[in-house]
């Protein structure tokens, strides 16, 4: 049990640092994609205001170098897209990178337009606002610091454009036309952009909350695991005493002239065994003991055989079975999913005793049991916690275990257990694909 608890314990390390690296990179990663379509847009921008500014106020610019810079940011995107198209995982120090070379280029064009004269050179606020939202906070003041420079250097060291210094009323309207551009321009990037990453942050968030809830839940089967190992050790020598003494009974000459006590004696062994069969099942379905008792068959002879003992197990008054549409394939079936298919029949059984029926077929590549019932279906706040633990109509302590299990196993072969209510009853929907379970 020792050791249980240490594998347990180093596949929960695992977990976390998965959980934590997959939806970490997934969300820098569609963080760097915003990145480059903002990157595009700077792009256009420069295109459009260096053509008005030469062509349609006839100032001069230094072009070539101009262009160059703008080449060079083209360049860098171009390689950005098909960086990050092949390799998902983003690092806070890439981002950090990526916005550099932005800040250096946005320099670059200020310097030759005009320096802090050129009302563009508030689009630093935007680079700082991003850094903010996509950065850690080292990086982030090392931004602030970064463009507090940039600034105070155009201020020393770059001019404005000289047609602009003949014609002082053309300035200040130029100044205040493209502060207002400006303004305009950040204000709804901001909105677009920070309204996107947030979303997608949030989404993060929701999926690690998710990974975690499922990592609990995860460590709440291994946990019932270790209890029903410990549980199935204690009740294995009573079981075996009870099953020798009922065997005696049978052969003593009080019970063999009486076939009634015989009866009962048979029906006692059946019982017994049915709870040993039980407390298998429950290990299995805990995952303890995950395949170490799987065998070679059909899918058509596997599901017969087992609703045949399904059948001669419990008060079934009408049971339907379709399998029609079933694929009859080899397939290698282990105990935890037979225990999984008896917890959705009982399940049903239990909320409508009179009729159950079961659905069986392959579509898409996936086996596809449906089992229905005409209960009372589902309560809403139970299909809202569909597979929780412990989410159970029945009022008993500890009950609710059922469909946690069945959802888990499933889960665990990459399947999945949706439920929902028909107009009379309920149907709940087990998918598996059939790469984890045919015999290849």
């Amino acid at each position: 049990m020792a050791n249980q608890t240490e594998k347990s314990a180093d596949w929960g390390g695992m977990k976390s640092l998965a959980i934590a690296t997959g939806v970490g990179s997934a969300t820098g990663h569609k963080n760097m994609l915003y990145l480059i379509r903002l990157r595009w847009i700077a792009v256009l921008g420069q295109i459009t205001t260096i053509a008005v500014v030469a062509l349609g106020l006839g100032l001069n610019l230094p072009m070539p170098q101009m262009l160059t810079v703008l080449a060079c940011l083209i360049a860098f995107n171009i390689g950005s897209h098909l960086r990050w198209q092949e390799n998902p995982i983003v690092t806070n120090s890439e981002m950090f990178l990526a916005l550099l070379v932005d800040v250096a280029t946005l320099t670059a064009q200020l310097h030759f337009s005009g320096g802090t004269t050129n009302p563009f050179a508030f689009l630093y606020l935007l680079q700082v606002i991003l850094s903010a939202v996509l950065l850690d906070a080292w990086a982030t003041w090392t931004i602030v610091v970064i463009t507090s420079f940039c600034m105070g250097g155009l201020a020393l060291f770059s001019k404005p454009l000289p047609e602009l210094l003949d014609r002082q009323a053309d300035f200040t309207h130029l100044y205040v036309v493209g502060m207002l551009i400006c303004f305009l321009l950040i204000a709804g990037l901001l909105v677009i952009l920070i309204k996107s990453i947030t979303g997608n942050l949030r989404a993060g968030d929701a999926r690690l909350a998710s990974l975690r809830q499922r990592a609990a839940e995860e460590e709440h089967i291994v946990r019932m695991g270790l209890l029903a190992s410990g549980a199935a050790h204690e009740l294995g020598t009573p079981m075996a005493t009870m099953s020798v003494l009922l065997g005696d009974w049978l052969r003593m000459k009080e019970f063999s002239g009486n076939p009634d006590l015989q009866e009962e004696i048979r029906e006692m062994q059946t019982q017994l065994q049915r709870c040993k069969t039980i407390v298998t099942g429950i290990l299995l379905s805990a995952g303890e003991t995950r395949g170490e008792y799987s065998a070679k068959t059909t899918l058509r002879a596997f599901l017969n055989g087992l609703l045949e003992e399904w059948r001669g197990n419990r008060p079934v008054v009408a049971f339907e079975y379709d399998d029609e549409r079933l694929e009859d394939i080899p397939v290698v079936f282990e105990s935890a999913l037979k225990q999984t298919i008896f917890n959705l029949l009982d399940n049903a059984l239990e909320a409508s005793p009179l009729w159950v029926r079961l659905d069986a077929s392959v579509e898409d590549d996936m086996l596809k049991l449906a089992v229905s019932d005409r209960g009372p279906g589902f309560a809403p706040a139970m299909l809202a916690k569909f597979g929780k633990p412990y989410q159970s109509s029945k009022g008993r302590p500890g009950s609710g275990l059922g469909l946690f299990l069945v959802v888990n196993v499933a889960r665990t072969l990459g399947g999945t257990v949706e439920a929902r209510n028909l107009q009379q009853g309920a149907l709940v929907e087990l998918r598996l694909p059939l790469s984890a379970i045919a015999l290849e």
